[in-house]
C-alpha cells in the first residue's frame, strides 16, 4: 500500500462526496498557522461536543456552527468584530466591497497566486 495509500484514499473520499481539497498555495506558508488556528477553535467549539449521526447530519450542524462563527461571534483578531462586519470595511484597489455578505465558509481557504505566476509544475525532460 504504500505511505501514499491514506492520501489516495482520502482524495477519492473527498471527490465522491463532493467535498474540494485544498493545498497551502505555494510561498504563503502562513495559511497553515491559520487553518491550524481554526482547527483549533473548531474542535474545542463543535466537533468535541457533537456526535454525528451521518455525513447530511455533520454538513448541516458544521454550516450552522460557521454562519454563527462568521456572523455572530467577534473575533479578537479582527479587533473584536465579526468576520462578516470585518470584511465589510475591507475594499479592493477599485473601491468595491472586498467580501460578499454571505457567510465566507464556501470560499476557498487559500488564496490564487499572484497574477502571472505559474503554479503547475512542468513536466522533466528526460533523456
Amino acid at each position: 500500500m504504500g505511505r501514499n495509500f491514506p492520501v489516495n484514499a482520502i482524495l477519492r473520499w473527498c471527490s465522491e462526496h463532493r467535498i474540494d481539497w485544498h493545498y497551502v498555495a505555494p510561498g504563503r506558508p502562513m495559511q497553515n498557522g491559520f487553518v491550524e488556528s481554526f482547527n483549533g477553535r473548531m474542535r474545542d467549539a463543535l466537533l468535541n461536543e457533537t456526535m454525528f449521526r451521518n455525513l447530511a447530519h455533520a454538513r448541516v450542524v458544521i454550516a450552522a456552527w460557521a454562519a454563527d462563527d462568521n456572523t455572530e461571534r467577534p473575533h479578537s483578531a479582527l479587533d473584536y468584530q465579526t468576520p462578516a462586519n470585518y470584511a465589510r470595511t475591507l475594499t479592493t484597489a477599485i473601491t468595491r466591497p472586498a467580501a460578499r455578505d454571505e457567510s465566507s465558509a464556501s470560499r476557498a481557504i487559500a488564496q490564487p497566486a499572484p497574477t502571472g505566476v505559474n503554479t503547475n509544475r512542468a513536466p522533466v525532460a528526460a533523456g
